[in-house]
């Protein structure tokens, strides 16, 4: 397979010019682009793709038929709907290119596990947000975890819970059908954040419920309008760790409000509270079983030399693309990349077990499996 790099720089087409694509585009034609380059975008409304194109400077417009054939292009940056991501990132891996999703990695695990294979077949990587688990809070706690600060980790407790997106989403429909739902939608980033502190997953639990039948959008411009709601919007979850760890997930849409933790993991010397997964940075905290208060943990930093503005980076800002930048300093270095397509297989396996075992009564046991992804050494 012939990497096209120019300038030591992969060659990155982007496909979908939607609502996330806009963060993407700022960091990797901005604080990323010694590492990257935009070569070419592509959106169903060619419309969309010019706009983005002219705001961040990218040199051409096309189709994404063309986008998959384009000769300037290494790897596709899948931004399009997930019951897009499949079809589209089969189609790159088929024509011998990388491709990054985001998440989830497909709807279902057949269309997955094909588009691994594939890829294999054809020597061509897959990535998957989220990537906010490479952030400086993850980062940090992965080490505090890895240099026995709470001691072994024995349990935890995950909360990720709101009243959906109806009232602030300009497209919000996409949330409450297939793929979507708060496990299918903000799940990742905390199961993700979770697989990377303690490994896979070895057997689940759940109980789910669909509280209302229909969503009314409050903000512009679909303001008025009535969603069907097709999926579960709330979801409780018991998540059994191949290292024994046992957590308890809860991730909803029919929470106005709470006082829980984004996460916490509790150990048998301490306890290590972590900041909110959708997140690249926030304060980590730990309380050791003899310790009166909880300590603040200064936040660990990697890979700032390479940056465009490393005050950026050093900031915490919001980062989305950082997996993308993993992954085309891996295909140079012919290193494992972080945010894997295997990584996004086991989340993925891991989320449909918890509805199966919600739909069944008993527990799941995932056949999937994965590395726990590396942690950065520079710090």
């Amino acid at each position: 397979m012939l990497y096209i790099f120019l300038m030591d720089k992969l060659r990155i087409g982007v496909a979908g010019a939607g609502n996330i694509s806009d963060i993407y585009l700022r960091n990797i034609t901005g604080v990323f682009s010694p590492m990257v380059t935009v070569t070419a975008i592509a959106n169903r409304t060619r419309e969309k793709a010019e706009k983005a194109a002219e705001r961040y400077r990218i040199p051409r417009v096309c189709t994404l038929d063309e986008l998959i054939k384009a000769e300037d292009v290494a790897l596709i940056l899948n931004l399009t709907a997930p019951d897009q991501h499949y079809k589209l990132a089969m189609a790159a891996v088929q024509a011998g290119k990388h491709v990054y999703n985001e998440k989830p990695l497909c709807i279902t695990r057949e269309d997955a596990a094909a588009l691994l294979k594939t890829a294999a077949e054809n020597k061509v990587r897959v990535g998957c947000a989220p990537d906010t688990f490479l952030g400086a809070g993850m980062q940090t706690c992965r080490k505090l975890l890895d240099d026995g600060w709470i001691g072994r980790p024995i349990a935890g407790a995950a909360f990720v819970m709101n009243h959906g997106m109806e009232a602030w989403h300009p497209s919000p429909e996409a949330f409450y059908k297939t793929g979507g739902g708060p496990l299918f939608d903000v799940g990742p980033y905390y199961l993700t954040a979770l697989v990377n502190l303690l490994g896979p997953v070895a057997r689940v639990s759940g109980s789910t419920r669909k509280s209302f039948e229909t969503r009314t959008v409050t903000s512009e411009p679909q303001a008025g309008t009535i969603i069907t709601v097709d999926v579960p919007t709330h979801v409780a979850a018991t998540l059994d760790f191949a290292n024994n760890a046992v957590v308890t997930l809860v991730a909803s849409f029919d929470v106005w409000s709470h006082s829980m933790p984004y996460i916490e993991l509790y150990g048998t010397e301490g306890t290590l509270r972590l900041p909110d997964p959708n997140m690249f940075r926030g304060a980590a905290y730990v309380r050791r079983y003899k310790a009166e208060a909880w300590s603040e943990i200064p936040l660990v930093m990697h890979h700032t030399d390479d940056c465009k503005d490393a005050g950026e980076w050093r900031g915490g800002a919001n980062l989305r693309g950082l997996g993308v930048v993993d992954m085309a300093d891996a295909i140079a270095n012919d290193f494992p990349h972080r945010a894997s397509g295997d990584l996004a297989y086991h989340i993925l396996d891991v989320m449909h077990g918890i509805y199966e075992a919600a739909a069944s009564g008993v527990y799941y046991k995932v056949k999937s499996t994965c590395e726990c992804p590396a942690a950065f050494q520079k710090c």
